[in-house]
């Protein structure tokens, strides 16, 4: 879950009252796609959604005032549902690694004793 609080809308901005909501909870939005109109004493902006995914919960309804900080939305992220999902079937699938005690290493021939004229010419 991602939690997106309402960021600093600029220098001495302190709250923001919301003007129009652009999803509804159960929606499903995209990275940087409208999410909230905000109303400040100097401007109104649009705010986009900063993830995609499944939006939860909203942080107040149409006229409701919140202060930097607050959360505006709960954003299930696609990355969290993928990461779940993988990490079930991942888990389910996978075959067991053996450990290194059920596969000892077999060693190798011992070395031979060199002659002692070995290398000489003769």
């Amino acid at each position: 879950m991602y939690e997106f609080k309402l960021p600093d809308l600029g220098e001495g901005i302190h709250e923001g009252e919301i003007l129009q909501w652009h999803v509804r909870a159960g929606d499903i939005i995209a990275e940087d796609a409208p999410l909230v109109d905000i109303e400040t004493d100097k401007a109104a902006v649009t705010i986009p959604s900063p993830v995609g995914g499944k939006v939860i919960s909203l942080g107040g309804e149409a006229g409701a005032t919140l202060c930097v900080g607050d959360v505006l939305a709960v954003i299930e992220t696609a990355k969290k549902a993928e990461q779940d999902g993988a990490a079930a079937e991942q888990a389910s699938t996978a075959p067991r690694q053996p450990s290194r005690a059920a596969h000892p290493v077999q060693p190798g021939p011992a070395p031979q004793p060199r002659r002692p004229d070995a290398g000489r010419p003769i």
